[in-house]
């Protein structure tokens, strides 16, 4: 009897109470597994169902998503957001006019108007706030209240100039890529290439704004659109006349039944010939643009070097 008080004092002493803890939490742990873990007709199941379709494999669109840094995946829907919402202040009146330019500038960034307008009013708050420092800083308090307007409509206008440079790089780069485009179709085209394959051949040669759409209009006819609205759709989202041109003829060819390979000869060389045009056009505006940094800083610096040494005497004639 009193060995059997002792074993009990010995489990309740601090010596023996760890174990008893180490036991109790090994019993909750299995009890937990054991009401968590699915069961064994359903384990059977899964397992037959792998052996007929092989493991399930991972989301192909989570796959790509995780690929992104998290910058893009995290920071860059924020920032939409928040551009987004300041973008509601934006007057609905010039929304359209504002989605076009967005258009021919080929959709930076993938920015709609509401998000154009925000960038727009972020821009002015952040430069005002410049405004406004750098003139409480170095002038005072009634100097940053004139400079603060000024700044925020500088910054303003500042994401306007943006993207009107972005329409001119744009229509300029598919201009310039155009004729060459065209001959390669015409290659493809008489090579036995079909209109769209030859498309296609081209957007994987090259890879500019101009391939990009004909990219964008295999597609487009890929999933069903006919291939005239598919073209125009091309036409609508660039500035550049002779795009137009060509696509239009294309229309009218396909609608009177000629044949496209002879039509993209002609316009080949038709762009090949405007193209020539250009060059030389340019070449005759080189004298003109020329004289400006002729006038204002070579001019100065040779009358400099050629009239300094006389200065003095000149100078001492007078006196």
């Amino acid at each position: 009897m009193d060995m059997d008080v002792s074993a009990l004092l010995t489990l309740a002493s601090p010596l023996g109470s760890p174990a008893v803890f180490a036991v109790l939490v090994g019993l909750a742990a299995a009890c937990v597994w054991l009401a968590l873990a699915p069961a064994r007709a359903v384990r059977d199941v899964q397992l037959r169902l792998e052996d007929l379709v092989g493991p399930r494999s991972p989301d192909p669109i989570v796959e790509e998503e995780m690929r992104e840094s998290l910058l893009k995946r995290a920071v860059v829907p924020l920032v939409k957001g928040v551009l987004h919402l300041l973008g509601r202040f934006a007057p609905v009146r010039g929304l359209s006019t504002v989605e076009q330019q967005l258009l021919y500038a080929g959709s930076p960034g993938g920015l709609t108007a509401l998000d154009f307008y925000g960038v727009r009013l972020l821009t002015a708050l952040a430069m005002g706030g410049l405004g406004f420092w750098l003139g409480s800083v170095r002038t005072g308090l009634a100097h940053a209240v004139m400079l603060t307007p000024l700044m925020g409509a500088v910054g303003f206008f500042l994401p306007v100039l943006w993207l009107s440079g972005r329409r001119e790089q744009r229509k300029k780069e598919i201009a310039r890529a155009l004729p060459n485009a065209l001959d390669m179709l015409t290659i493809g085209v008489e090579a036995g290439l079909a209109f769209e394959s030859a498309m296609m051949r081209v957007a994987q040669h090259w890879d500019n704004a101009l391939t990009r759409e004909l990219r964008r209009a295999v597609l487009e006819m890929r999933v069903g659109t006919p291939r005239d609205a598919a073209l125009q759709h091309m036409a609508d989202r660039v500035e550049v006349p002779e795009l137009r041109t060509f696509v239009a003829v294309l229309v009218q060819s396909s609608q009177l039944g000629v044949g496209i390979a002879s039509v993209l000869h002609s316009q080949a060389a038709i762009m090949r010939e405007k193209r020539r045009q250009r060059a030389e056009e340019l070449a005759r505006q080189a004298a003109v643009k020329m004289a400006i940094p002729l006038v204002l800083l070579i001019f100065p610096a040779m009358f400099v070097v050629i009239l300094g040494p006389a200065i003095p005497g000149i100078m001492n004639m007078f006196r």
